[in-house]
């Protein structure tokens, strides 16, 4: 049995919870339906909204079912920046960064191309910072142009932490809504909503152990979002379908557990992460730690190795049974290297050798053991290998 160390793409579902699932795939009913069958699947989906309040802390009205993270990342983008536009024809400047997973990355350049915004690209750092001090400055001089904000919480491929409460800070000077990605946050990190600042952010299932295909936009009740997807006006309007009773379920009950479990998980993670790169660091002594000294998430371990390709890594510790990645699933196979390394100043060769270990609830210290058993010789036929093309 392979040894799944790709967290960050994805998670096991939990088992906690498919007993229930299952019994919830045979409930007969539409849930806006108002016979006793669709007022028994509501019933679920109102208790799972419950549930995901609690653990992100938020007012249950907040919580809008989504099919997951990219679509709730388009639903709060759009909305926000169409909502501005709408009242001000001048509010046309969505403030993002390179490093964004590109489910907020692409939403900003559809609108760049499809309603006239302006994107701009905060600076940051080599580890990732982005420079809270060229933010205030920028907004001090441009406020009234202005549309959103729009940052991740976790940066999914190198763990780092954006310091939200700041963002929202100096936005909230100038009355300028804030979304966050908080896909690669939520579960792994504590996270308030209501203490946050933000008027929308995004959370995903499978990232938590629920299903894939499930997941929600969490939106302030006095946000302004104009409604970009039309039909049935479930969930506040702002997200129309078919609500599926079932994947609600599945996605209260593993938001609860993860809420619940986050301080034991985090700190047996934590422990398993100083292990991961330390051992590597024995082995690879040049290999560099992404996000350097500056405050992460202890489940994503992000290397780049000079010399070294990262896919050669992969694939020769897949041969040894242990997966991992280089950097987003969603990105995998593309022949490029990562967009996120390079916003953040890396060379093509540099952010060609990157690997990515991503650990979750259910990763074991026999899962440690086998990595650190595998990559000695992974590492010594991939430096060996060297880059392709050198």
């Amino acid at each position: 049995m392979a040894i799944y160390l790709d967290h960050a793409a994805t998670t096991p579902l939990r088992p906690e919870l498919i007993e229930g699932y299952l019994a919830q795939l045979q409930v007969l009913g539409n849930p806006s339906s108002v016979h006793g069958a669709g007022q028994r699947a509501r019933m679920a989906v109102e208790d799972a909204r419950d549930q995901v309040a609690k653990a992100v802390d938020c007012h249950r009205s907040e919580v809008l079912f989504t099919s997951g993270g990219t679509e709730s990342n388009n639903l709060a983008i759009k909305g926000l920046y169409l909502a501005a536009k709408a009242q001000d024809s001048e509010r046309n400047v969505v403030i993002t960064a390179g490093t964004e997973h590109h489910a907020g990355i692409d939403p900003v350049e559809w609108l760049e191309t499809s309603e006239g915004a302006e994107a701009v690209w905060l600076p940051v750092s080599p580890t990732g910072v982005i420079d809270l001090a060229w933010l205030d400055t920028y907004l001090s001089k441009n406020a009234q142009r202005v549309a959103l904000i729009s940052l991740m919480w976790v940066n999914n491929e190198t763990g780092l932490i954006t310091p939200v409460s700041k963002v929202t800070e100096i936005a909230n000077r100038y009355e300028i809504p804030v979304h966050s990605d908080a896909v690669a946050a939520f579960g792994h990190i504590p996270i308030s909503f209501k203490d946050s600042g933000l008027k929308t952010m995004a959370i995903s299932g499978h990232k938590f152990g629920a299903p894939v295909g499930v997941g929600a936009v969490i939106v302030a009740r006095d946000a302004k979002v104009a409604v970009t997807s039309h039909g049935g006006g479930q969930e506040r309007g702002i997200r129309s379908g078919t609500l599926s009773s079932p994947l609600a379920y599945a996605l209260g009950k593993a938001a609860a557990l993860a809420a619940e479990e986050l301080p034991e998980i985090r700190n047996r993670v934590s422990e398993f992460a100083q292990d991961i790169s330390r051992g590597i660091l024995e082995i690879a002594p040049d290999a560099i730690f992404t996000r350097g000294e500056e405050p992460g998430y202890e489940g994503i371990i992000h290397f780049t190795f000079p010399g070294c390709s990262g896919d050669s890594l992969l694939y020769l510790l897949d041969a040894a049974g242990v997966c991992v990645s280089t950097g987003s699933a969603c990105r995998a196979g593309v022949a490029q290297p990562s967009h996120v390394l390079m916003a953040m100043g890396r060379t093509e060769d540099q952010a060609r050798g990157s690997l990515r270990i991503s650990l979750g609830q259910s990763t074991t210290r026999a899962d440690v053991d086998a990595l650190l058993a595998a990559f000695p010789m992974a590492y010594a036929g991939a430096h060996r290998a060297g880059l392709p093309g050198n």
